[in-house]
């Protein structure tokens, strides 16, 4: 396991799946914690989203294992907030070292029929809010001449789909802004990676609306009528991963090891990025 005792890290999304497995990841190998979560709906997007109550249970989680942490109910889209939280860090713990700019969302719909609110929901939320992450952390990294940015994109980052026009372009923008930051920072002892998962385990992809969409033929579809249509977006014959495999690939790239590694996009997706180019 790496070591980050004595290191902050910044963590979007925190609340629930990814985002609290990257944390908690980081919080039992030493690091203390800065953590910031939507917790709240919206209407374009036809899941639940993540709450208060999900945001204090990483919290509560994070400190059992021995992290001090700083969190906040906040939308990564909202530049100030990122800001105000950013400049609380630094009161608090003196510097952010790591961000994980990982909160997103999924919306599904035609390009033809896509409503306006559900693209600008996508776009704000999965690119906007990576890019505020970027930059209201890169400026005290400079000063320090130190950082590792991680950024979560997608194999639909990568890659077109049906009915993923939002999302889709969302995350191939992640993949652009990660290689553009990357080569802006790396004068600075800053470096910016991206990993595109596949289909992760997670509230995003069960959820009631997905398996609706997935199997139109049945009226109350279960996620073991849905796993052959997730297998059949892998190349390996899973429908899904764990959030844990995608947590490794994080502190990987935030390891000191790993300090020449930059501008690069691994993709964890269970074998799917052998039928892309790149």
């Amino acid at each position: 396991m790496s070591n980050f005792e004595g290191k902050v890290a910044f963590v979007t999304g925190a609340a629930r799946g990814q985002g609290r497995s990257h944390a908690l990841a980081f919080a039992e190998a030493g690091a203390d914690l800065v953590l910031c979560d939507r917790c709240e709906d919206s209407p374009v997007v036809r899941y639940p989203l993540a709450t208060e109550d999900d945001l204090a249970e990483t919290v509560r989680l994070a400190e059992a294992a021995g992290a001090k942490v700083v969190s906040e109910k906040l939308d990564t889209a909202d530049r100030a907030a990122m800001d105000r939280l950013v400049a609380r860090a630094h009161d608090e713990f003196g510097r952010i070292d790591i961000a994980v700019a990982n909160a997103g969302v999924s919306t599904a719909a035609p390009v033809q029929s896509m409503p306006q609110a559900m693209w600008d929901e996508t776009i704000s939320s999965n690119l906007t809010g990576v890019f505020n992450t970027i930059a209201a952390v890169s400026p005290g990294m400079i000063d320090r001449g130190y950082g590792r940015i991680v950024t979560i994109s997608s194999m639909l980052g990568r890659a077109g789909n049906t009915n993923m026009v939002a999302y889709g372009a969302s995350k191939w923008g992640v993949i652009g802004l990660t290689k553009s930051a990357a080569l802006d920072l790396a004068q600075n002892g800053i470096t910016v990676n991206a990993i595109a998962p596949g289909n992760i385990s997670t509230p995003m992809i069960h959820n009631d609306a997905l398996y609706g969409m997935l199997r139109p033929d049945l009226e109350n579809p279960t996620a073991d009528d849905v796993a052959p249509v997730f297998a059949s977006l892998h190349a390996q014959p899973v429908p899904w991963l764990e959030p844990a495999e995608i947590t490794r690939a994080v502190l990987f790239f935030c390891d000191e090891a790993a300090a020449h590694i930059s501008g690069t996009v691994l993709p964890i997706d269970a074998g799917n990025a052998a039928r892309v180019t790149g």
